[in-house]
């Protein structure tokens, strides 16, 4: 399946199955969170859902009501015209707001949402060619912040919180950037930085994290417990959600698919090391095999991005050289995901990022030998989904970092 549109606008947003087991939040969270999720619910789908009494979802939605997080709504007409007009509650949009931001090597994108999720507005600007030293990066931030307020009736003053996307090694709890390719030098305190100079509450996260948070809150995964994200861009990332929820790993350093190796003292990676799986897949992968099979100078103008459509647009008109760049890609992916498969067994992997507009790297050769690479190649296949999807997809994921975030400092304390 291939979807190349991005998550559409709809009612609610937010993961659709309840919050349950060791870890569930407060009830009150509970109730609002179900509200956003299906845009509108009456008090009596909410004790369904959820498994409470109507008089305790009375209590807590009053509360939320009072607090001004909640409101109530004309319910869709019924059939029949008889008896008191049914009332349903909603999430009050403009209680808070907040801004979500992914930075890459490319392009710089920046969203502005409301409470109940809806995407107020977007900016973005192109990334310098080379890195940032902290100032900056910072300058780039205030940039953009200053470009998607520009047209909006909200100040910097009215944002609730800023989630930040980007890539490397993000500890999301402390907002220490320990490496990653957009900043010189390493173990950045990007988060209190950023903090510092605007005074916004500020999250960080790994870019693929936030992007498999916009298919949790906006996109397949939001009917889905389980599912495992898959990016190919300038790099190689993988996010996962395991019982509705982001899975970080310890440190918050998991899930780096792109730098498992898949070769001893192989080609070289941008992080330094060798034989990463991103060194045979990424954009600067494939460019640096197109420089040596095709006789391009890898120092050229032209960018990355170019010289991969002009690569892709040669292996479509024949060209062995160019065809066989993306086939052998296309096989170290098929490495990448039999060990996604073999460790996680996901119902659903979702291949994403601008680059799956290349047809080869997700050619039907590929998956099944994806499949035979596992240790059940007879069993029921593991569904794979193509997104193909811009970079706003990546910001909009990290709105709903920020509004986690700000949720759960507004409610999960009760």
């Amino acid at each position: 399946m291939r979807d190349d549109a991005g998550p559409a606008d709809s009612s609610g947003c937010g993961p659709s199955f309840p919050d349950t087991g060791q870890h569930a939040k407060p009830l009150r969270q509970q109730v609002f969170e179900h509200v956003r999720a299906a845009g509108h619910a009456s008090r009596v789908d909410v004790a369904r859902t959820l498994g409470i009494s109507p008089g305790s979802v009375t209590t807590l939605t009053s509360d939320l009501i009072e607090g001004g997080f909640l409101t109530e709504i004309a319910a869709p007409a019924r059939e029949s015209g008889r008896g008191r007009p049914p009332v349903s509650l909603a999430v009050v949009p403009e209680a808070r707001h907040v801004l979500g931001l992914r930075l890459s090597d490319e392009l710089h994108t920046i969203s502005l949402s409301d409470f109940a999720g809806k995407e107020l507005a977007t900016a973005s600007r192109p990334s310098q060619p080379t890195r940032y030293d902290p100032e900056g990066l910072l300058t780039e931030i205030g940039a953009l912040i200053d470009m998607v307020l520009e047209d909006s009736p909200l100040e910097r003053d009215d944002i609730s919180a800023l989630g930040i996307g980007l890539p490397g090694a993000v500890h999301h709890e402390t907002g220490i950037v320990s490496w990653s390719p957009l900043l010189t030098g390493e173990d950045h305190a990007l988060q209190t930085q950023v903090e510092t100079r605007f005074g916004v509450p500020t999250y960080l996260e790994n870019d693929a994290n936030v992007l498999t948070l916009a298919e949790l809150w906006f996109g397949s995964g939001r009917t889905r417990q389980d599912f495992a994200v898959v990016t190919i861009e300038q790099g190689v990332g993988m996010g996962l959600v395991l019982n509705n929820r982001l899975f970080r790993g310890a440190q918050g350093l998991g899930l780096e698919l792109g730098h498992m190796k898949v070769q001893l003292d192989g080609a070289l990676c941008r992080c330094g090391q060798r034989g990463c799986l991103e060194a045979y897949l990424a954009d600067y992968a494939l460019v640096r095999e197109a420089s040596t099979a095709l006789d391009r100078n890898p120092r050229s103008a032209q960018t990355n991005a170019a010289m991969l459509e002009s690569l892709f647009d040669q292996a479509k008109a024949g060209n062995g050289a160019a065809r066989a760049i993306f086939q052998r890609a296309g096989r170290f992916l098929s490495v990448g995901l039999a060990n996604v498969v073999q460790l996680f067994d996901p119902a659903l992997i979702i291949l994403s990022g601008a680059r799956m507009r290349y047809d080869y790297l997700y050619a039907e050769e590929v998956l099944a030998e994806m499949q035979n690479m596992t240790l059940n190649p007879d069993a029921s296949r593991t569904r794979v989904e193509i997104h193909a999807w811009g970079d706003q997809v990546w910001a909009r994921g990290a709105t709903a970092l920020a509004l986690g975030a700000v949720t759960d400092a507004l409610l999960g304390d009760k």
